[in-house]
């Protein structure tokens, strides 16, 4: 496959995603090659770990491929997506759950569905030009593809901040909120790579692991959780001062922009996976929003104001946040069925 080069060097499993003009974005058929190969890697002994890369300098993975996501939904063929996250959850839980290490390199973008391949790993490096976002509220949807546990386990109410405003979060904001472990700079990358395939040590990442910059939004909690807070998106909008912090300002800024129906619909999200603390259950409720997203949600048109037509001026179903109903993010979650399986082998 062009888009995705796999293979096994020295001790090690080679997962390199190829499409750097297309800033390496998932595909479907790319989530089934990853799957089938750690199925593989998981029970083979000459593999000691798995290194996940990507070419180019622009992105690790700027997200899911969505085209033939939003083709297939305007035709009404929602169950084109349904099966589409089936598939990608399923791969995102086994990455999470592997039993051996997982040493990913994320340089710039890594968004969306390329928060999935590389922040479930077990040792997950940044560098200087390092920008990681779960920006789905942008276009309709909920942080997914297992992204909402890690909003969960962040630090205080950075979660709900990352998740609702969509912000980038350069390597100090990575790894302080928990999307990554290591800052390596670039220089050294291709060295420690050659070194873990020869080895199978994961060790090598600690030895090269720098101080990584300051975390702007450690500096930002503060505020950041005295507002963030809320059970409801309505209770965090009403704890906005009228006079807010930089902090506050730029986070207001930003959900303005974004879908009120997935602003409402990710407080819920957060929370549950929060209580839940696992990534089956992150996942579940994560796709009982996005297997009726083509349908019932904002996707199509986000994605149409963002990616086809690119006016920037979604016309989403709720004016604000305000409008949406309890009944409205009630409608989005309900159980599916069949239930999310994430422990079989592909179909």
């Amino acid at each position: 496959m062009d888009d995705i080069h796999i293979r096994t060097e020295g001790r090690a499993g080679r997962i390199t995603l190829t499409r750097p003009d297309a800033l390496n974005a998932l595909t479907w058929d790319m989530s089934l090659a990853i799957e089938a190969a750690i199925d593989v890697w998981a029970d083979d002994d000459a593999i000691e770990l798995v290194v996940i890369d990507a070419l180019g300098d622009k992105a690790f993975c700027a997200g899911g491929d969505i085209q033939d996501l939003y083709d297939n939904g305007t035709r009404k063929n929602y169950s084109y997506g349904e099966r589409f996250w089936r598939d990608e959850y399923r791969m995102n839980a086994k990455l999470f759950n592997f039993p051996k290490p997982v040493v990913t390199f994320m340089q710039g973008f890594t968004m969306g569905g390329g928060v999935g391949v590389g922040c479930h790993g077990s040792h997950r490096i940044v560098c200087e030009n390092s920008q990681i976002a779960m920006p789905e509220v942008s276009i309709g949807l909920v942080p997914d593809v297992g992204g909402s546990l890690i909003l969960a386990r962040a630090p205080g109410r950075l979660g709900e901040y990352i998740g609702l405003t969509a912000d980038r979060l350069d390597a100090g904001d990575a790894i302080y909120t928990g999307f990554a472990d290591y800052y390596v700079p670039r220089e050294y990358w291709d060295s420690l790579i050659l070194n873990l395939c020869k080895t199978g040590d994961w060790t090598a990442v600690d030895a090269l692991a720098k101080p990584h910059p300051e975390s702007r939004l450690k500096g930002w909690q503060t505020d950041i959780d005295a507002v963030f807070g809320g059970e409801t998106m309505g209770d965090i909008w009403r704890a906005m001062p009228d006079a807010p912090h930089e902090a506050i300002a730029h986070g207001k800024k930003l959900m303005q922009r974004h879908s009120p129906l997935s602003l409402c619909a990710t407080v819920a999200l957060i929370h549950k996976v929060r209580l839940a603390d696992t990534i089956e259950a992150a996942l579940d409720h994560e796709f009982r929003f996005t297997s009726r997203g083509m349908e019932h949600s904002d996707f199509l048109e986000g994605i149409r104001a963002a990616i086809i037509d690119k006016d920037r001026t979604p016309k989403w179903r709720h004016e604000d946040w305000s409008a949406v109903s309890g009944a409205d993010v009630l409608a989005m979650s309900y159980p599916t069925k069949p239930p999310l399986d994430l422990t079989g082998a592909q179909k």
